[in-house]
């Protein structure tokens, strides 16, 4: 019984269970310039598409008629989905209920039949 050895759950490594997988070096120079070079080429790139996109204005001045137009959209597709749903859960229910109808009625067939038979054989 002495051999046996209990685990110790109080230790304050476990606290910091990430702290040596961490790299703390830093970044070399030129893998700094080429990512600064990647972001200003990233950035052009972004502002070029940016620019070539046609009317800006017009699209700035409707936000307001396509947002209201979003929403009526949006309210007509949950309706139209509370509807669905509505008529799926009928459907299930109706089937369900069929089913315990016909369950029913074939455990009250033989539990008429049973006790019309005097001899019951076991």
């Amino acid at each position: 019984m002495t051999d046996l050895k209990v685990p110790n759950l109080n230790k304050n490594s476990d606290k910091y269970l990430f702290k040596k997988k961490l790299s703390l070096r830093r970044k070399s120079k030129s893998k700094l310039l080429r990512e600064s070079f990647l972001m200003l080429l990233l950035s052009n790139l972004i502002l070029v598409i940016n620019y070539s996109i046609p009317r800006k204005k017009i699209i700035f001045d409707n936000i307001y008629i396509n947002l209201s137009g979003l929403f009526n959209e949006l309210y007509d597709a949950v309706n139209y989905l509370y509807q669905l749903v509505l008529a799926i859960f009928i459907v299930i229910s109706l089937v369900f209920a069929i089913i315990l109808i016909l369950g029913s009625v074939s455990r009250l067939t033989k539990i008429i039949r049973r006790k019309s038979k005097r001899i019951s054989f076991k």
